[in-house]
């Protein structure tokens, strides 16, 4: 094995590792607020051109494992989310009683997802920051709801979150007063929930699902978060449970993009994250009118189809991204659906 092969293997190994880690767990998420790769250097054509097959081969996975990363860009909506979101468990700090929380809401697409825990990564460096070295705080819990969940389900993914058993013979209030009182123990002050648009209150197990998340609101002293798909177009809010959400959650919805300084401020700062050599400065920022026709205006649209092409682009060694490479990397449902209406609509005299 070579010099270079025997440096990489291990950076290699913990990528896979990192790889098994998800947000949903205590480990997960530490991880999350820790990792800050830098991102590799760029070579010139002369010294990629100087390395062996086997160090070209290792360069472009780097520069492949930079560009899948999603690259998260501050934009107005993030940092009004993050903004709201710290207000807001300051405001509950001293609370006793009802806190108040917040609704992200939105098409898919939007940004939603990573708001939130944009929100939760900025309150848990200044948690740690106001307590260096100390390692028993869990300041932030990320779970998300799971497709038709139950009251047991959702109070199992708090467990797992902090690596608690849910053995088959637990009910359901060992399980919360167990979750509870690790997180009491734990000073945790913010409560992110994923995926809330897979509660209905409209079946028996989504209205439990929305009472064990008010319990737990009760009992632990901290800010909930909830964020899904337009969830003030769903029952969500409706009836007496819904009125209660209603009367303690402040709603931010997300939308896409629209057309402007903001579109094009985003587009240029993906494109500052790509490491091609042939690629031109500047190539995009001249499409981001097509681009915004393209993708809808969607965020998660633009990234996918941009870091999709950057991928192709060091695969095929065109190192370089165009609006055909673009093209070339199919979007989601929804971002083609937009596309097509709006070309039906082009055609209408």
């Amino acid at each position: 094995m070579s010099t270079a092969q025997s440096q990489a293997s291990p950076s290699l190994a913990d990528r896979d590792a990192k790889a098994q880690l998800q947000l949903t767990t205590l480990g997960g998420w530490r991880d999350f607020v820790t990792d800050a790769p830098s991102p590799p250097t760029l070579l010139t054509e002369h010294e990629y051109r100087a390395l062996t097959e086997t160090e070209r081969a290792l360069d472009d996975e780097d520069r492949i494992d930079h560009h899948a990363r999603t690259q998260v860009v501050a934009t107005p909506t993030i940092r009004h989310i993050v903004t709201c979101g710290r207000r807001q468990v300051l405001m509950n700090r001293n609370e006793r009683g009802a806190r108040r929380g917040l609704l992200v809401s939105g098409p898919a697409g939007t940004g939603k997802s990573i708001a939130i825990t944009q929100l939760g990564l900025s309150h848990e460096l200044v948690d740690r920051a106001r307590h260096p070295g100390v390692t028993d705080r869990i300041p932030t819990l990320y779970v998300t709801v799971p497709p038709a969940a139950t009251a047991r389900m959702i109070a199992a993914e708090f467990a797992r979150f902090l690596g608690l058993p849910v053995r088959a013979r637990l009910n359901m209030t060992d399980i919360i007063e167990a979750v509870v009182g690790v997180l009491i123990d734990a000073r945790c002050s913010l409560v992110l929930v994923d995926e809330v648009h897979n509660i209905s209150l409209a079946t028996r197990n989504g209205a439990e699902v929305s009472d064990t998340l008010k319990y737990f609101a009760e009992r632990i002293p901290a800010t909930f978060v909830y964020a899904g798909l337009d969830l003030d177009q769903k029952d969500l809010l409706e009836g007496t449970r819904g009125a209660q959400i209603a009367g303690r959650f402040t709603l931010i919805r997300t939308a896409p993009f629209p057309l402007g300084d903001d579109w094009s401020s985003l587009v240029a700062t993906l494109e500052d994250t790509l490491l091609l050599r042939r690629h031109q400065p500047g190539s995009l920022r001249r499409l981001d009118g097509w681009l915004h026709a393209h993708t809808g205006g969607m965020i998660g649209a633009l990234s996918h189809a941009i870091r999709g092409a950057a991928i192709d682009a060091v695969l095929t060694g065109t190192e370089k991204i165009n609006k055909a490479g673009i093209e070339a990397i199919p979007l989601d449902f929804a971002a083609e659906s937009d596309r097509r209406l709006k070309r039906a609509k082009a055609k209408q005299p």
